[in-house]
């Protein structure tokens, strides 16, 4: 994960950042199992269902990967411009405020990474047909509306929304959709979704998606007083810290009560490996519920993210496993 240099009211001397290192920064590789999670849930429920296809399958990680980091990038510039990213802002150092990268070159980053997302989902609308057009252009619309244009809709307190929508649902049910229909002959109609994709894939999202939001939530908490002077209006800004605990509880709680419905379900205890993580989510709880700076917020967010992939990973082998043995 993440070894960025925090930001604790105050940027790094720029000359004193390599262009490589903040070129990382920017990326924010801390943040992609947000776009990993999905891909890997998606693909552990295709195995169990006979349905996985290796090609399918990698298209949709690399093009969930750029997305991310498209959005970083979009993030990072747009918070800038907008004035959201200020010095008292707790956070990692993003490039564009703190004066690492000129702001044009993060723009030209944002619209190269998306462009090259685009140009990677034309072999899985090849594969899954025009459905796949509208989930990946809705997509990049997303990354860059977050904090774009003239209704950013993250100022907007609907970040979690969208984030549990498009890295959770969308992203599981299409990773799995694009491996289904991979031997069909022929352009698959628009609704083939509605035919191919089991209900199961939805609840399976769920973790992924809850777990993502989460991480949103932990970075809302933290910049709630900094987003408020800045009139960036999120969830934490306009219903406080006691709202966003009770959100980030029942996100978290979700991602645990899934593999239980799984396995009492038919789908074999070993669904319930992801609960081996239990320990690690009881201490982000209760870091969220008792902090709100950076200095313990920052390492919540990772780790909350390492415990997105660590559940992704361990959910996905649960599926497969009955399979196997």
């Amino acid at each position: 994960m993440s070894t960025e240099v925090e930001s604790e009211g105050g940027d790094p001397d720029p000359a004193e950042v390599s262009k490589r290192r903040a070129w990382v920064m920017a990326a924010r590789p801390q943040t992609l199992p947000a776009g990993a999670a999905p891909v890997i849930v998606g693909t552990g429920l295709a195995l169990r269902l006979g349905e996985f296809a290796a090609l399918p399958a990698l298209g949709a990680l690399v093009g969930a990967l750029l997305l991310q980091v498209g959005t970083n990038f979009a993030n990072d510039y747009y918070d800038a411009v907008k004035g959201a990213d200020t010095e008292a802002r707790q956070g990692f150092t993003r490039v564009t405020a703190g004066g690492l990268i000129p702001a044009a070159q993060v723009r030209r980053a944002m619209y190269a990474t998306f462009g090259l997302a685009v140009l990677s989902g034309t072999y899985l609308v090849s594969v899954g047909g025009p459905v796949i057009v509208l989930v990946g252009l809705s997509s990049v619309a997303a990354g860059v509306l977050y904090t774009g244009g003239p209704y950013p809709y993250g100022y907007r307190g609907l970040g979690e929304l969208f984030v549990f929508c498009y890295f959770g649902l969308v992203a599981v049910a299409g990773t799995y959709y694009v491996q289904a229909v991979a031997s069909v002959r022929g352009v698959p109609p628009f609704d083939a979704p509605l035919m191919v994709v089991p209900t199961a894939a939805l609840v399976a999202a769920l973790p992924a998606a809850g777990l993502s939001s989460a991480i949103l939530v932990v970075n809302n908490i933290r910049d709630r007083e900094t987003d408020a002077a800045a009139g960036k209006r999120t969830l934490a800004v306009m219903l406080g810290y006691r709202f966003s605990r009770v959100e980030f509880l029942a996100l978290v709680g979700m991602a645990y009560v899934v593999p239980v419905v799984f396995a009492a379900t038919g789908w074999g205890p070993w669904a319930l490996l992801p609960l081996a993580t239990l320990p690690v989510a009881a201490g982000l709880v209760r870091t969220v519920l008792t902090r709100t700076d950076g200095a313990a917020l920052n390492p919540a967010l990772e780790l909350t993210g390492k415990l997105l992939a660590a559940h992704s990973v361990l959910f996905a082998v649960g599926l497969v496993l009955p399979r196997v043995l």
